[in-house]
């Protein structure tokens, strides 16, 4: 074979038909279907307030299946969680009820102080992408209900001065989520239903929506255990709890929030009221959201349900209008470096302060805060529990002293004493100078003591018998021998000495011994 000839395969070339890319273009939508399918629909959940610990038991209240009251098995490596400084960062994957498929992933950020040094660090997440699949959660603890309000008034500053900064898209962005959270489950057929009421919208109440956010809002109460600690211990009635939640269910209306009451042993509805809040929906069973504001520890108010009218059946005589008002006025109030955090001014150098006081709040009556807590008082303080109740509660105060000023008071104790001590030494040396007198004073000493203290007695074969009366007896024996003795020892009449007189005696005494009888 020539050497530049070509080499030529045998097998026929197949070329390709319409029939071919046919089939090509079939299956490459299938297939870009499929791959889209597996991105995980991405959900953010910010979680403010609490503690590194409380913030943990968040987390896993919501990877718990209110069902079977079981959290999912861990596929793999467990996502850590970093919540230790500044703003925390972790990651949960939702599973379906069979916890084979996955649904969304809830990415979670973590802030626990609500100082205006941190809150520029939630403003990079969010943006247009992110506003339309978050919720925000803020946890309160039932350790310390007496701080709720304060806690809320200070997270819902820091979140307005947040909105404030946001560009305009992001705003636009929030406008469309109010919207759409004021239409969600208003319909009189309920959010789930699917009856011919669906398209019947229900009209918003007073008080309702009237400082919207733009963020579906959820309260989470943890350790609701702590209610029979709270009633047992510091002797707080129903109608200190009633009060407390009428109070969080008036100012939550206001921001269409929701509200809910969670313990470790038992989650409650929590997985369900965020899954719902997110719009993550199971492909194998719909968790339905029931209202429960008649159980004082598993209280749930879902968005878009609460009213006056149903706050006002609680307990009657509370000021739905008057809160409703003041608290609008409480959260107007933004501290000066919150104002610099919405204007882009932030700095490190910016003077620090405290989010708790407002530096333009002016002195106009009671505030929404002031009311709670004249009502709700702390226990570590001095005042009562409580000023609904008039009479005496039977709850347990206890108020402790500073350790130092404590100390100090012992210190000039101890110096009495010992300055005490030293003089009655001198006295002391002084009296055995003079032996009369210290006899005198020790004489005088017992009988102080002896009538201080009573008689002294013991038992005796089951006879009491006085220790005192029994020296006394001796001592009356032992002078009437003595007196016996001397009478015996007495001089005889006959003027004759006592001495011979007795030796007389003896000799005729021991001379009859020795005598024998004389036999017959």
């Amino acid at each position: 074979m020539a050497s530049g000839a070509r080499r030529t395969s045998n097998f026929p070339v197949r070329r390709p038909n319409s029939r071919d890319q046919e089939k090509e273009e079939i299956w490459k939508p299938m297939l870009d279907n499929i791959s889209s399918g597996k991105r995980l629909p991405e959900k953010t959940v910010l979680v403010l307030g609490g503690t590194p610990e409380t913030q943990r038991e968040f987390r896993e209240a919501v990877a718990t299946d209110p069902a079977s009251n079981r959290r999912p098995p861990d596929k793999g490596r467990k996502p850590p969680i970093a919540n230790q400084f500044a703003l925390g960062y972790t990651y949960q994957d939702v599973l379906d009820t069979d916890h084979e498929d996955t649904l969304a992933r809830l990415s979670m950020y973590l802030l626990a102080d609500p100082s205006p040094s941190f809150t520029p660090l939630i403003k990079p997440y969010l943006n247009p992408r992110t506003l339309p699949h978050m919720l925000v959660v803020i946890l309160l603890d039932w350790n310390h209900p007496w701080l709720w309000i304060r806690q809320l008034r200070d997270w819902i500053r820091v979140l307005r001065s947040l909105i404030l900064s946001l560009d305009d898209a992001s705003k636009e962005v929030l406008e469309e989520n109010i919207t759409t959270l004021q239409d969600k489950g208003r319909t009189v057929g309920g959010a789930e239903a699917n009856s011919t009421l669906d398209n019947v919208k229900v009209p918003m109440g007073p008080g309702e929506w009237d400082e919207p956010l733009g963020i579906p809002l959820c309260v989470v109460c943890q350790n609701a255990d702590k209610i029979e600690s709270l009633e047992r211990e510091r002797g707080w009635k129903e109608e200190e709890f009633d009060f407390i939640l009428q109070y969080l269910r008036t100012i939550l209306l206001k921001h269409g929030a929701s509200l809910v009451y969670t313990m470790p042993s038992a989650p409650g509805s929590l997985q369900t009221l965020v899954h719902s809040a997110l719009g993550i929906k199971s492909l194998l069973k719909q968790q339905q959201l029931k209202h429960n504001v008649t159980d004082r520890d598993r209280v749930l108010v879902p968005p878009n349900w609460d009213s006056w009218a149903k706050i006002r059946i609680l307990r009657d005589g509370f000021d739905v209008e008057g809160v409703s008002q003041k608290w609008s006025v409480d959260i107007d109030h933004i501290p000066r470096q919150m104002r610099a955090v919405a204007n882009g001014q932030a700095s490190a150098d910016d003077e620090e302060m405290s989010p708790v006081v407002a530096e333009d709040e002016e002195d106009k009556g009671p505030s929404a805060t002031s009311i709670y807590e004249e009502t709700v008082k702390n226990p570590e303080s001095d005042f009562p529990l409580s000023a609904l109740h008039s009479k005496q509660t039977n709850g347990i105060e206890v108020s402790s002293q500073d350790t130092q000023d404590f100390l100090k008071d012992q210190v000039k104790i101890m110096d009495q004493l010992r300055l005490e001590d030293e003089n009655e030494a001198k006295v002391k040396a002084a009296k055995k100078d003079d032996g009369s007198n210290y006899r005198s004073y020790a004489d005088e000493s017992s009988g102080v003591v002896e009538e201080h203290i009573g008689p002294v007695q013991f038992n005796m074969g089951g006879i009491q018998v006085n220790a005192d009366e029994m020296v006394k007896r001796l001592q009356e024996r032992e002078t009437s021998r003595v007196n016996d003795t001397e009478a015996v020892t007495t001089p005889p009449v006959n003027g004759a000495e006592a001495g011979n007189m007795d030796n007389d005696k003896l000799m005729s005494f021991f001379s009859g011994l020795i005598k024998k009888p004389t036999p017959k």
